[in-house]
């Protein structure tokens, strides 16, 4: 089944307005078993009827969120009408509905909200709780024109309408074969985008009808496999064998939540040292519902003597070795560990920039340090030559993941 949305609306355009429509069709759809062939976004006014007419040729189903306001711009309703060659009469229903809705906020009825009770002949009135504009569907007509959704493009009433009015009419039209489809997602960590494809595309390609996308992140990338499920379990046995120590979850969860479940079922803390993230660990940590049950402290020592005098930290340490050292950042691991506690100590300590890089330790270098209760202390040199801000990202899921593998039992070295 070929679905189209199409988004109306010169604020998405504009950059001033976040488009989340497609977010959230694309997923309710796919619950369904259905995806999204074709997006558009349009500015309001007469595009839409060109949007509209090019989609009547290629889809089965036309979704158009937006243009049923009262304004001069808001012209979709009529503009699909025209198309389809249908006639515009009142319905009584929806006036009904608009007059309620002025009456209970105290407003004056105007003539151009009762143009929103114009319906094209033949359609469906989908109704809209929470706004005046009705949602208007349009079945489909042999050999004519495929099935139409228009529907109010605020979110709080487009949200509620989706999901009341048009996923039950959505269910009895999609067919089996398209029933079948799914989907399954790796999250994996520390393996850069083209070495992934690289690995696995050629395996991929043996298994027929298998989709495969990548979705690159600092520090991570997300592989989706969509198709029927036998062929999607096979794809996901590939990725398990190759990349088994590399994926955090075989799901959509990000790592920190991942680290944080992990931490609860083992019924263990964790703390953090940090020097160069400045507190962005635990502020990913804390990110997370529930982790107030495994989270202990932070204590950002970002200063050299912050670091001597909350860890305990001999100043002739940091002197002899620099703040960023693989012994300075084992000790504030230790010392971390020592004052709070807790099972699992955090310590981080690099060069961010864009200033204090050196020959021997340029800029983008951090170590990262894992201090554990029942485990030897780890400590990792890494570098992510980035923007200042990327880098605080990369090393922050550098660290947590450091934790994942622990807790999931992988020997560090």
């Amino acid at each position: 089944m070929k679905i189209e949305v199409i988004n109306t609306g010169s604020e998405l355009l504009l950059g001033r307005v976040v488009n989340t429509h497609l977010a959230f069709i694309g997923d309710s759809l796919f619950k369904l078993g259905l995806r999204v062939q074709r997006q558009i976004c349009i500015p309001d006014g007469e595009e839409i009827r060109k949007a509209v007419k090019e989609s009547l040729e290629c889809s089965d189903v036309i979704i158009v969120t937006g243009g049923l306001g009262p304004t001069t711009d808001d012209i979709t309703c009529e503009a699909v009408a025209s198309l389809l060659n249908r006639p515009l009469h009142q319905n009584d229903t929806v006036i009904k509905h608009i007059e309620s809705i002025f009456s209970s906020r105290g407003l004056e009825l105007t003539e151009p909200n009762l143009s929103q009770a114009l319906i094209p002949e033949g359609a469906e009135v989908l109704h809209n709780s929470n706004g005046t504009a009705p949602g208007i569907y349009f079945p489909a007509v042999a050999d004519q024109s495929p099935h139409i959704f228009l529907l109010p493009g605020p979110p709080r009433e487009l949200v509620p309408l989706f999901n009341d009015e048009v996923v039950p009419r959505l269910k009895n039209l999609r067919n089996s074969a398209a029933a079948s489809l799914t989907h399954h997602n790796f999250k994996i960590i520390g393996v850069g985008e083209s070495n992934l494809a690289h690995a696995l595309d050629d395996d991929f390609q043996s298994i027929p009808e298998l989709e495969v996308g990548y979705c690159c992140r600092l520090g991570e990338v997300d592989v989706r496999l969509i198709g029927d499920k036998n062929v999607v379990e096979l794809g996901a046995e590939l990725i398990r064998k190759k990349f088994t120590r590399e994926t955090v979850t075989e799901s959509e969860d990000p790592l920190e939540k991942v680290v944080v479940d992990l931490l609860i079922k083992s019924k263990q803390h964790i703390s953090t040292a940090e020097s160069c993230t400045g507190g962005l660990i635990a502020s990913t940590i804390t990110d997370v519902s529930g982790s107030s049950e495994i989270f202990n402290r932070s204590l950002i020592t970002y200063a050299n003597n912050a670091k001597t005098e909350l860890l305990g930290i001999p100043a002739d340490l940091i002197e002899q070795h620099g703040a960023v050292s693989d012994e300075v950042a084992h000790a504030m691991a230790e010392g971390c560990l020592r004052t709070s506690r807790s099972d699992h100590a955090i310590a981080v300590s690099g060069i961010a920039g864009p200033n204090g890089g050196t020959p021997d330790k340029p800029l983008g270098t951090v170590y990262i340090a894992l201090a554990s209760k029942n485990d030897l202390t780890f400590v990792g040199r890494f570098y992510f030559p980035v923007d200042r801000s990327s880098f605080k990202i990369r090393t922050t899921r550098a660290a947590l993941d450091l934790l994942r593998q622990r807790l999931q039992g992988f020997k560090l070295s």
